[in-house]
């Protein structure tokens, strides 16, 4: 004997009319009835195997001479129901933590905005352009550009070798660790070092951080750099009209507290460009490979009489566009330009 025992009488009974009256009249309203009926069975999360039990026990209050073979193939069914049962709701289950974890990724992702600079500094002698698109809904990358009121530019990017919401603390732990600093009076190196033990005391030993730090200064025109482990920009000789790589030699932030970085220093002329970017930029794909650098440089000589910000804009969009609009990694770029 099958039975709704899950079932309470007010589904039940209300299930004994629907039944009967599409049997008597097999109507459209009747079936529009039976639809409305199966959105509340959701609601009370009633089993497929109660419903076959019911179904089977108006059926044979409704009928007295039910076949044994008929009798017998709902206990099949029955059979088949519970196995389906348990894995509806396994799947149910899992797809509220799913929606669950899509809700904590959309918090994080918009915590993650808030830790960007709101708005790219104007200066009358310097023209700087920024874009800074994630690949997924979070990103790796993160990007500094401020301005002080003596005359200089602090400008950072970095890339947090890991994703979702671990990667959105350690955004969120570097731009603190930043502000915390005078990042105006310290030198690249120095503040990198502070930045490492701060790093490596405080993130998983399977994450670290690339980053290239810097700092303009207007009023001689020069850009004092260095790196930790990230992905070399591009230097613009406006003179000499040549590219070359701005690299940075550095351990990567997080990996030992006994390292040393390096600084760099460059003499900015009228018209030179420094060119910060993410390895998203350079690890673009066309197919199975990757593009070369001198397809990056190709592209800021196409565009490098347009606006910083244009340039940024018109080199992200090409990229784009060669890789379908889908990209491989988070792509972010910095580019500044002495305008007099």
């Amino acid at each position: 004997m099958i039975e709704a025992e899950s079932l309470d009488l007010t589904l039940e009974s209300e299930y004994k009319g629907l039944l009967r009256a599409f049997l008597e009249n097999k109507s459209e309203q009747d079936l529009y009835k039976a639809q409305q009926y199966s959105k509340r069975l959701l609601e009370k999360q009633i089993s497929p195997e109660d419903m076959v039990s019911l179904h089977y026990a108006v059926l044979e209050e409704m009928f007295d001479d039910l076949s044994s073979d008929i009798k017998e193939s709902f206990s099949f069914l029955l059979e088949i129901m519970v196995g389906y049962g348990l894995a509806y709701r396994e799947h149910q289950s899992l797809r509220d933590k799913q929606l669950e974890l899509e809700m904590q990724i959309d918090v994080a992702a918009n915590m993650q905005q808030t830790l960007l600079p709101k708005e790219i500094p104007q200066m009358q002698d310097v023209d700087i352009g920024v874009i800074s698109v994630p690949a997924g809904k979070m990103s790796g990358d993160y990007y500094y550009c401020v301005k002080n009121e003596s005359g200089q530019l602090a400008v950072a990017i970095a890339d947090i070798i890991g994703k979702g919401i671990p990667a959105a603390m350690c955004m969120s732990m570097i731009k603190y660790a930043i502000d915390s600093m005078p990042a105006y009076t310290l030198e690249p190196s120095t503040l990198l070092n502070n930045l490492n033990r701060v790093v490596e005391q405080n993130i998983d030993p399977s994450m670290f951080i690339t980053m290239m730090y810097g700092s303009y200064d207007t009023n001689d025109h020069s850009f004092v750099y260095s790196g930790a482990g990230h992905e070399p920009g591009f230097y613009y000789s406006a003179k000499q009209d040549r590219f070359t790589d701005l690299y940075a030699k550095g351990l990567v932030l997080g990996v030992s507290n006994n390292t040393n970085f390096r600084e760099y220093k460059l003499e900015v002329n009228v018209g030179d460009v420094i060119v910060l970017l993410s390895d998203g930029v350079t690890e673009c794909r066309i197919g199975d490979q990757f593009i070369e650098r001198e397809e990056i440089t190709a592209l800021l000589r196409r565009y490098i009489h347009l606006t910083a910000q244009e340039i940024v804009e018109k080199i992200y969009d090409d990229l784009a566009q060669l890789q379908d609009f889908s990209l491989n990694d988070d792509f972010s770029m910095i580019v500044i330009r002495r305008k007099v």
